[in-house]
């Protein structure tokens, strides 16, 4: 008789789906040692929530309580010194909840705290994962030999070898006990995932870029003396669109920041689970602190939303396409701006129009975009195509997604798991490879990095570029006319 070791990995085809795997390595046991084959219980859906929170990541199953038993021994044994890991536990009413950290299990530090200030606890109950990240790293995780994972005296999987859950909101990690695991102390599983890195660095860049400080200055000498095509219209007007927190507003900062100089902050941004931008807002980049416009202009809206009635409403879309809501206005979701409002701009100029659409799009959160989301952009893009305006995807939070990409942002082009995103995306929407751009936004940093400004400037000129097609149209048509 042989036993196997169960691994769970996520692959991506050329279709973006994300697929796991089980792969079982034979053994050759002794009388002691006989144990069932493991399933891992995580559905795929559940590993890709997952790997929205971790990047791309490898998972595989060291340990699981209804075969090894709900015993801190039983899950030391298995999982000590094994790096980074991420617990699971599963109840009876359905929720999926745990805890990740980057270090060591280690029952020899019996009683000790080990540092990590990469440690989450998470939730994959609802449709989009909810992660509470460590409020104090020195006391990430803790170590006992009669326990399961125990994070920083917040959570704790399996206590007292039985199978219950201690939960202790605000003890180094601050989390709603309702929204997490529903109050609901008594496990129906508890499982425990290696984490590796995907590792799928290619050798030959899937789209060529050039890293050097010479072609960030040539990059931004062609924004600055771009001139639309169209004498009539000083500055092209760019409208971004996007979810909640995919980082509308962060682009605008970045760009800004690249021409400032240093690293700013001038329009609202964040993370949060409703939009912080409640205004349409026009922001023209400025050549220095006293310097000119640059001839574009970022239009920032507000996120959207999968709920009916919540975030921005496609009908005002259209509005903004059009050029009818001035700088400033206020977005109400659940009536948008009528036509006979005070507000609404009845006569409007080519330069008042938008000249190109960018969707904004968190790379981490592509294979859990909900169907409602999904609907809801495929309505704008239709209402863009009719008004004959070209359309860019800006792929965000590449670092965050990959960690071949966080280690150093020249992988970009090198990952195959961020081409992969970009494929999903591609099919997802319905737009070409050519119209997808991967940037980072700055977002803790305080210096500017010559790496991430060449990605937001090379997204830039792409719009400068597709804002040329859209004059060219203008022009042929006005020819016709």
């Amino acid at each position: 008789m042989n036993t196997y070791h169960a691994e769970l990995w996520s692959d991506s085809s050329s279709s973006g789906d994300d697929t796991h795997y089980i792969k079982q390595t034979q053994t050759t046991p002794t009388e002691t040692n006989v144990i069932p084959t493991m399933n891992p219980k995580l559905t795929q859906e559940q590993e890709k929530q997952l790997c929205s929170l971790l990047g791309n990541i490898k998972l595989s199953l060291l340990f699981k309580a209804s075969i090894h038993g709900y015993t801190g021994a039983a899950f030391h044994q298995k999982c000590d010194h094994q790096g980074p890991t991420v617990s699971v536990g599963y109840n009876s009413t359905g929720f999926v909840f745990g805890g990740y950290t980057s270090k060591d299990h280690d029952v020899a530090k019996q009683g000790q705290y080990i540092q990590d200030d990469k440690a989450f606890l998470f939730s994959l109950t609802g449709r989009n994962p909810v992660r509470y990240p460590v409020t104090n790293p020195q006391y990430a995780v803790k170590m006992h030999n009669t326990t399961g994972p125990y994070f920083g005296e917040a959570l704790l999987l399996m206590n007292a070898n039985t199978a219950t859950v201690i939960s202790i909101p605000g003890n180094y990690y601050i989390f709603n006990a309702a929204e997490m695991h529903g109050n609901n102390l008594n496990l129906t599983e508890c499982e425990v995932y290696k984490v590796e890195e995907g590792g799928n660095i290619i050798e030959k860049p899937w789209r060529t870029i050039l890293w050097k400080a010479e072609r960030r200055k040539e990059l931004m000498e062609s924004v600055k003396f771009f001139r639309p095509m169209i004498s009539s219209v000083r500055q092209a007007r760019v409208l971004l669109i996007g979810p909640v927190g995919a980082g509308k507003s962060s682009f605008f900062n970045s760009v800004n920041s690249i021409f400032r100089g240093h690293v700013t902050s001038q329009a609202i941004s964040g993370n949060s689970g409703t939009s912080l931008t409640t205004q349409f807002r026009t922001y023209s980049v400025k050549a220095g602190r006293d310097g000119k416009p640059l001839p574009i202009i970022l239009c920032d809206t507000m996120g959207m939303e999968e709920a009916t009635g919540a975030g921005l409403d496609v009908d005002d879309i259209s509005s903004i396409l059009k050029g009818h809501v001035p700088d400033r206005y206020r977005f109400n979701p659940s009536v948008p701006l009528q036509a006979d409002a005070h507000e609404f701009q009845q006569s409007v100029n080519l330069h008042e129009r938008i000249h190109c659409v960018v969707y904004v799009i968190d790379t981490c959160k592509v294979s859990i975009m909900s169907t409602k989301l999904e609907e809801k952009m495929a309505a704008i893009r239709r209402r863009v195509n009719l008004l004959g305006i070209p359309q860019l995807v800006l792929l965000t939070k590449v670092d965050e997604a990959c960690p071949c990409v966080a280690d150093n942002l020249r992988n970009v082009y090198n990952s195959q798991y961020i081409k992969t995103k970009a494929q999903e995306v591609s099919g997802r929407l319905g737009v070409p490879m050519s119209c997808i751009v991967p940037v980072k936004n700055y977002s803790e940093e305080l210096e500017l990095d010559m790496s991430c400004d060449i990605l937001l400037l090379s997204a830039l000129i792409q719009m400068l570029r597709f804002t040329d097609n859209y004059f060219d149209d203008v022009n042929d048509q006005e020819k016709h006319d």
